[in-house]
Formats: C-alpha cells, sequence, structure tokens
C-alpha cells in the first residue's frame, strides 16, 4: 500500500490539519501517517489557542515515521515558527523524502493569523525550494509573489514569478471570489488551467488541507502532477457537493463523501 506523511497542526474540531489530512489520504487510498506541528483550540467559528511541538520533539516524530515507513509522499501544512520550518527541510534533506507538497498555510478560514512574518521569511527562503508543487490561495500567493492578484491572468503571472524565484511547481487555487474555483498549475514550462465549477456551499473549513492531502496521495500512487491534481479536484468537489453542515460557522465538508 502507498504511504503519505502529514507535516501540520492539529485542529480539535477535525475539519482542518492533521485530522482532514488522515481522512482525506485514507479515503484516496493511501495510509497516512502525521507528525503534529502544534495543538490548536479551534471550531468553526475561530482558533482560540494554538501551541507549538518543540523542534525537538517535531525532529522525532518525522524520524520515527521516515525510519520505519517510508513516505511516498509528503505534505506540509499549518507551521508556524522558523524553527520548526528548519526541522521540516533538514528532514527532507537528511532522509531524501520525495513529492513534497506544500500548502503555506497563513491564515485559518475564520481569519486567524497562523503564522510569524519571521517564519515567512523561512517558508519562502527555506522550505519552498525544497517543494515539489506549492498550493496558494489567493492571499497567500499576494504574499508569496508580492503583486496583487486580481484576474487570471494576474494568477498566471503570480504563478511564473513564484516558480522563478523558488523553483517549484505552483498550483495557484482561484476562488476568493475570483472565479468559479478554476486553479492555474505551472510546472515551469507549461501551465495548465483545472476548470470547476463553484459550488454554493458556505462550509469551506479545511478546503486547502485537503486539496494538499489529496494531491499527496495521488502522487504517492505514482500519479503525474497534472493528473494528481485533476483527481484531487474531483474528490474535494466531491466532498464539498454532499454539502455537510456542522458547527455555527464555516463547517467542515465530508471528506468520506466517496466511501460506500
Amino acid at each position: 500500500m502507498n504511504t503519505a506523511l502529514t507535516i501540520a497542526g492539529s485542529d480539535s474540531c477535525g475539519g482542518a490539519g492533521i485530522q482532514a489530512d488522515i481522512k482525506t489520504m485514507t479515503c484516496n487510498g493511501v495510509y497516512a501517517m502525521s507528525a503534529v506541528t502544534a495543538l490548536t483550540a479551534q471550531n468553526t467559528t475561530g482558533v482560540t489557542g494554538i501551541m507549538e511541538v518543540t523542534p525537538d520533539f517535531l525532529r522525532e516524530q518525522i524520524k520515527d515515521v521516515v525510519t520505519d515507513i517510508f513516505p511516498d509522499a509528503v505534505k506540509t501544512g499549518m507551521v508556524s515558527s522558523s524553527e520548526l520550518i528548519n526541522v521540516i527541510v533538514d528532514c527532507i534533506k537528511t532522509y531524501k523524502l520525495k513529492n513534497v507538497v506544500v500548502d503555506p498555510v497563513m491564515v485559518a478560514t475564520s481569519g486567524a493569523k497562523l503564522i510569524s512574518d519571521e517564519a515567512i521569511g523561512t517558508l519562502k527562503s527555506k522550505l519552498l525550494p525544497v517543494a515539489t508543487v506549492l498550493t496558494p490561495n489567493i492571499p497567500e500567493a499576494e504574499v508569496l509573489s508580492q503583486m496583487e492578484i486580481k484576474s487570471e491572468a494576474d494568477m498566471e503571472t503570480a504563478a511564473k514569478i513564484i516558480n522563478q524565484q523558488y523553483g517549484c511547481s505552483v498550483l495557484m487555487k482561484g476562488g476568493h471570489s475570483l472565479n468559479d474555483a478554476n486553479d492555474y498549475l505551472y510546472n515551469g514550462t507549461e501551465g495548465t488551467w483545472f476548470h470547476g465549477k463553484r459550488i454554493d456551499n458556505p462550509n469551506t473549513h479545511g478546503t486547502g488541507c485537503t486539496l494538499s492531502s489529496a494531491i499527496a496521495s495521488n502522487l504517492a500512487k505514482g500519479l503525474p502532477l497534472k493528473t494528481a491534481v485533476e483527481k484531487a479536484k474531483e474528490y474535494i468537489s466531491g466532498a464539498l457537493g454532499a454539502m455537510l453542515d456542522l458547527g455555527k460557522g464555516s463547517g467542515p465538508i465530508n471528506h468520506a463523501w466517496n466511501i460506500k
């Protein structure tokens, strides 16, 4: 069985983070493993607390996993400090981890800031250059490209800027009122649009975590990047279309929609 490792924060209400990643990987047919970067106290209405693990403990989690069950792909999510990012990068290089999907989590769906300014600098200089593919949303892509993104042409330009700066493929996620969930993948030589239909569902908690984990799952199974993205978008469309409605805020999507 193919395997995937998520390195991310825990979401106590289960819709995002490690919990969403494990559900997604399982539903996409790979064995999921995890290294927790932080505990969060949160629900669908917001984040009330964040407790980071120590760099040494994160390193120990990753080492124990990869030296026993080597992952076919790795997904990184919420990493809120430079010290933790440095540990992840060191482990990626030391253990020659492959198919690294980086979801540059900076702000929660609820609007809570999840990463320090210093850590954003480390993310740019250290983690992005070792990524296979980066999956920023529009606000995150604006931070990384240092440009405003107001159109699909801007999405293409920003993706190229990020690719040129950091050398990884970029899946620029639409949404955020820009288009009907159309995403743009740029790999350094060619760009591909993935056209989606906007689903009228206010419950979108954890969609970014879910998409990046689905891509990692498909890469773990040996699919090429374009196919991995295409199948990941099909999965998340189904999870949104299931119209799960839980909680008082932006609720979670139904990760298990495809389980018969």
